[in-house]
């Protein structure tokens, strides 16, 4: 399992802090200083089944600067994908990746949903 986090972020500190009370073994990536390339957002998108937008980190700085709220819909998905490896700090985070399990941002109830090893 793959945890790709923002140090600084209090979600991700939850996050982690949640996966290690239920005992999860997890690779840990600081998503600011060893980004997303296209090919794995491409690949965790299509494997997360979510809206392309759900990976932009929309109450981020770079977000707001960058004046994408009104740019997305004009982007095709191949655009927003590029956009997102630019940046790291534009991906919503925690990211989890396990296998053909791909969970963006932390929702309890989602992640109970994690296959646990036997």
């Amino acid at each position: 399992m793959l945890a790709v986090c923002y140090p600084k972020c209090t979600t991700c500190k939850k996050a982690l802090a949640w996966l290690d009370a239920h005992g999860f073994e997890y690779d840990y990536r600081d998503i600011k200083t060893e980004n997303p390339t296209y090919e794995e957002l491409k690949d965790w998108y299509k494997k997360s089944g979510l809206p392309i937008r759900r990976f932009f980190n929309t109450s981020g700085n770079s977000y707001k600067d960058l004046g994408l709220k009104d740019k997305l819909a004009e982007m095709s998905d191949v655009e927003k994908l590029q956009m997102l490896a630019m940046d790291g700090m534009l991906v919503k985070r925690p990211i989890i990746v396990d296998g053909e399990t791909v969970l963006v941002g932390f929702k309890e109830a989602e992640w109970e949903r994690l296959p646990r090893e036997a």
